[in-house]
């Protein structure tokens, strides 16, 4: 049953008076909380989920909130935000990085929809002041699980609420998939036959570091190496990986949990993110001793992740033992194949991209570069876009680059003597994928500026 028909059943069952059972038959939700949410302001009372369902007053904010989920699927989103206004409450999608609007509905559905959304992710219902974090795992018949993180915050204008929709998938994309060019797909695959050492992903929230981390595990067969990640959340569960959830409420933090795992005889480690000095120095002392560890942190640059690890004060002599690779990245949206348009580039803009890509054109007068055709297009959902595709830059630590660390060297000097030995700056690795057709030049600009 594909979503067009599941939508269409959804439509009937508002038309119902008896939409207990269908409702059901679509989906099963359970949920668990965390930080200050409790569960038994819910279970017991005349709003316990089991009993919900026979408040009649209260069937079309089921189908309503069943409706809005299944949408947000459909359209691939990342993100709902039910945002309540002084006049209607609004529902946004983020899509592709880009916030779609979803519907405004009235303000006197403002309590029901926010009530709705908290049974279901066991937060209290009679909280209206205090942020609360929730979450739901709402499973989409056999074949789909959706786990949702779910935030609430107090505004002037009543609870503002943002779902994270996390897909469980058996499987990371193939890094061929990622839209990593050959010259640092080498690199890479060179740098995983490696014994030992520390590969770092960077960049900011939303730009896929965690999504490259799983395709590297991906490449070592589980089978015949011990494997083991500390993540929160957990969103790609491989066989045979020993997958491990953080949980701060109780002081199991990163750092805490590297320190277990490494009396786990790990052949590789990854850890979701390097946040304070004490991980930090673990995930280094762990790469040197033997362990291959990968983990991300959140800088601008490929030589912006040098200089954070020494502010967080790990030693530059153990940096320059350890780190193996920096992978830095951005997500660009991909132009819809249906629907994108060519034109010719003018002398200046053809000019530049010569100029930083050259020797990757074969036919430099007649640049060819393609743009969204702002036409209707039912594939992209008069979006113009479809999915998106990484931007990166991988910096391989050089014996002159650690020289030039031991002392003290400045960020541009960093990055003159990366590009020296061979580093493509993520500049000119999106202008190639401007020139193959991937994306567009406006999209470019947007996402790492001018």
């Amino acid at each position: 049953m594909n979503f067009t028909n599941i939508l269409k059943k959804l439509s009937d069952n508002k038309k119902s008076s008896h939409s207990k059972t269908k409702v059901e038959d679509l989906f099963s939700v359970s949920s668990g909380s965390s930080g200050n949410s409790s569960s038994k302001s819910v279970l017991g009372s005349d709003l316990d989920i089991i009993s919900y369902w026979d408040k009649k007053e209260d069937s079309g904010t089921i189908a309503l909130i069943n409706d809005m989920f299944l949408h947000a699927l459909k359209w691939n989103a990342s993100d709902i935000h039910i945002e309540p206004r002084d006049r209607v409450i609004k529902v946004r999608f983020r899509v592709d990085g880009n916030f779609l609007n979803y519907k405004d509905f009235a303000l006197d559905k403002r309590d029901s929809i926010i009530a709705r959304v908290k049974i279901i992710a066991y937060l209290r219902i009679d909280e209206h002041r205090l942020p609360q974090d929730g979450k739901i795992a709402y499973k989409l018949f056999w074949w789909k699980s959706v786990d949702m993180r779910v935030s609430v915050i107090p505004t002037i204008y009543w609870e503002k609420i943002v779902i994270r929709l996390l897909k469980k998938d058996d499987q990371p994309p193939k890094l061929k998939d990622l839209g990593i060019m050959p010259y640092n797909m080498v690199r890479l695959k060179t740098h995983l036959k490696d014994s030992y050492g520390m590969i770092l992903a960077v960049g900011p929230t939303g730009s896929g570091k965690s999504t490259t981390l799983f395709s590297l595990l991906s490449q070592f067969n589980p089978e015949e190496k011990n494997i083991s990640t500390l993540e929160d959340p957990v969103e790609y569960r491989i066989k045979w990986v020993n997958h491990t959830q953080i949980n701060p409420a109780i002081n199991f933090s990163f750092a805490r949990g590297l320190r277990s795992l490494l009396r786990q005889d790990p052949d590789i480690i990854m850890v979701w993110e390097i946040r304070d000095e004490e991980t930090a120095k673990l995930a280094v002392e762990a790469s040197i001793t033997g362990h291959i560890v990968f983990s991300t942190i959140h800088t601008n640059s490929a030589t912006h992740t040098i200089q954070r690890l020494i502010n967080l004060w790990v030693d530059p002599l153990l940096i320059a033992s350890s780190l193996r690779m920096i992978i830095s990245q951005r997500l660009a949206r991909k132009l819809c194949s249906h629907c994108k348009v060519g034109y010719q580039a003018n002398e200046k803009i053809k000019e530049y991209i010569v100029w930083r890509v050259w020797r990757y054109i074969r036919d430099k007068e007649g640049l060819k570069l393609f743009k969204p055709s702002e036409w209707w297009c039912e594939k992209c959902n008069n979006t113009w876009f479809s999915w998106r595709i990484g931007l990166y830059e991988v910096l391989e630590m050089t014996e002159k680059l650690e020289n030039l660390m031991l002392k003290n060297a400045s960020r541009m000097q960093l990055e003159i003597q990366a590009v020296w030995d061979g580093m493509i700056p993520i500049k000119d690795d999106a202008l190639l994928k401007v020139v193959l057709w991937e994306t567009s030049l406006d999209e470019i600009l947007s996402v790492l500026g001018t």
